[in-house]
């Protein structure tokens, strides 16, 4: 860069409550010792985040910028006015990597319009962990999102996907209010070929980590409590 503009760190953090370090490397709590400035989703949280990667780190030294829903477009045209400063920033997620299935996105597409550079630290992403131990196809993938509520609605999208699936050989990959994974489970069975495969991913790195592959038909058959746990759902039909 030739400008002397600041950096913009993506930091990752955990998945769960489990330790930082288990899960992120080294490189993450270099960055957040020399960073004060940051934009995250929850002040509440990313302080204590912050906390349990750096506990000698001064809490009044850190500013925050809160992204999330109630945040209005024209708000975030100033997020990055410490980067402009010349001071480095860091942009949090709630769970997993920045701009992943996150708000984040819209700071890093702003950070490119205002020539910031963007680094991207290393750190889970639920969505990659669940696809590399599915067993299903990594060269083609989607990345789909909530599942509509309305039952025809999300009939018809789990039809499409499955289709998607078979007509492009690419794995498609879609979440769901943890409070409702069981009922998408059963619309599964209900709705998608017997011998379409389906992957569920839940409690990514955390001690209860639960990750199987089995078809439809299969399924249909276990038993597995999914109520309130983070999942994946993942599926393809060859």
């Amino acid at each position: 860069m030739t400008n002397n503009f600041g950096i913009l760190y993506l930091i990752p953090t955990r998945l769960g409550d489990n330790p930082p370090l288990e899960v992120l490397p080294i490189s993450v709590k270099k960055i957040i010792e020399i960073v004060d400035d940051y934009i995250v989703e929850n002040e509440k949280t990313a302080r204590g985040f912050i906390k349990k990667i750096d506990s000698r780190k001064q809490q009044s030294s850190l500013n925050f910028k809160v992204l999330n829903k109630y945040t209005q477009p024209e708000e975030t045209q100033n997020f990055l006015d410490d980067c402009k400063n010349g001071k480095s920033m860091g942009l949090l997620s709630e769970a997993g990597c920045p701009g992943i299935a996150d708000p984040g996105a819209d700071i890093v597409k702003l950070a490119h319009e205002y020539n910031i550079q963007v680094v991207p630290l290393v750190g889970p992403s639920s969505i990659v962990l669940a696809l590399m131990s599915s067993g299903m196809n990594g060269q083609s993938f989607a990345f789909n999102g909530y599942i509509p509520i309305d039952k025809s609605e999300r009939k018809a999208t789990l039809k499409r996907l499955e289709r998607l699936s078979f007509e492009q050989n690419q794995t498609q990959l879609f979440i769901e209010t943890p409070y409702r994974n069981n009922k998408i489970l059963e619309d599964i069975c209900a709705i998608l070929h017997p011998n379409t495969r389906v992957c569920i991913a839940c409690d990514i790195t955390l001690p209860t980590e639960y990750i199987k592959t089995m078809t439809v038909g299969e399924w249909k058959h276990s038993k597995v409590d999914l109520h309130k746990r983070p999942a994946i759902f993942i599926i393809h039909k060859d």
